[in-house]
């Protein structure tokens, strides 16, 4: 029980526990602040191990995190996230800066998602582009679901952005596994908390992956009328964690993610996703009735998204569409993550970066419907 594992645990000032906020009394109007808009916040430490550590943590002293900043509020509204299957072992460290979709700005991506060539991730953000106005706001601001009262910042819905974020992720297109030269790739799509494989790695893959299950139109079930050959079905995980592993960009992210991927508190763990292309569609289902009573935790590494400066960043999905995004973890805050968060489905305020529909009224969880 994760009760039991505090126990005896060292009690931290003010400055430790309640990460970049400058004092105790900030961190808990944060906390009621998120309270207040049903976001299922839970009081408990974010750090197990004693202070100072003697546990093997000392990888994260060496590193410079930015501690000053405001760590809420630091992640940009988005509808979907997307994550194409990688083709490398390594991410590529070259940033460089294209004209977006958008007229008034310019999109920073990294140049081994959406710059290597004949990449789905490229060809899909050519498509995403083509499709994409001028603005990613849909014109509706982010608003708690039961009240309409204002969402604290870095929280939002699918309703407050068209805007599509694309990643590529450690895991391996399913049909290699009948084909090792096959051009077929495997995507994530998030909240939507599915699969879709069979993807042509094509401009036109890229368009049809686009209008059956990307256009901002259509919601989680994607297009209602169909008539490609994509298969689809939902991931069939208690969670999907991911982690920004992004060593040539940023080696803190890299530094944070397999420590992260060690931690398997008794549930079972994948690293790659399981090919359920020859059963029936799943999408008429949800996945806590598909699997009762199993705890599978999905955990990938992907490209970087974003906030290096708050290094570790490990964002948490779960079925019912919510995602949780924190920043500036150590192997410190492990425990606490996998025990509170990955296990109770409660959301630790003070590593906070922010989130996709976690403000859930009436829920207790982020698991619950």
């Amino acid at each position: 029980m994760a009760s039991e594992r505090v126990s005896g645990v060292m009690k931290r000032n003010s400055r430790r526990v309640f990460i970049g906020q400058s004092n105790q009394a900030n961190s808990v109007s944060q906390d009621d602040l998120l309270k207040s808009v049903d976001v299922p916040v839970i009081d408990a430490d974010c750090r197990f191990c004693p202070d100072p550590c003697d546990q093997d943590h000392d990888d994260f002293a060496k590193m410079s995190i930015d501690m000053e900043s405001d760590l809420l509020g630091s992640v940009k509204p988005y509808r979907r996230q997307v994550s194409p299957a990688s083709i490398h072992d390594l991410w590529v460290d070259r940033l460089t800066t294209r004209q977006g979709c958008h007229f008034d700005r310019k999109i920073r991506l990294a140049s081994e998602v959406t710059e290597a060539d004949g990449t789905l991730a490229a060809f899909l953000c050519s498509a995403n582009e083509r499709h994409c106005t001028s603005s990613d706001s849909t014109g509706k601001a982010s608003s708690a679901p039961n009240d309409n009262k204002p969402l604290p910042p870095g929280l939002f819905t699918q309703d407050t952005s068209n805007r599509l974020s694309i990643l590529n992720g450690s895991h391996h297109s399913l049909s290699l596994h009948h084909d090792p030269a096959s051009t077929l790739e495997t995507v994530i799509i998030l909240p939507d908390y599915k699969v879709v494989t069979d993807v042509p790695r094509s401009l036109e893959g890229a368009e049809t992956l686009w209008k059956s299950a990307l256009d901002p139109a259509y919601g989680r079930s994607g297009a209602p009328e169909r008539s490609d050959t994509l298969k689809s079905w939902v991931l069939p995980y208690s969670c999907l964690i991911l982690l920004c592993s992004h060593k040539r960009r940023d080696k803190r992210c890299a530094i944070a993610a397999p420590v992260l991927e060690k931690k398997r508190e008794g549930w079972e763990v994948h690293t790659d996703l399981e090919d359920l292309s020859s059963k029936p569609t799943l999408e008429p289902y949800l996945v806590s009735r598909l699997f009762p009573g199993q705890h599978r935790a999905l955990i990938l590494r992907n490209s970087h998204i974003g906030g290096h400066k708050f290094a570790g960043n490990v964002i948490i999905y779960t079925p019912t569409g919510a995602s949780v995004w924190y920043g500036r973890v150590t192997s410190h805050h492990v425990e606490s993550i996998v025990a509170n968060t990955i296990i109770d489905g409660r959301v630790l305020s003070p590593i906070l970066r922010g989130g996709l529909n976690i403000a859930r009224p009436g829920c207790r969880t982020v698991y619950d419907w």
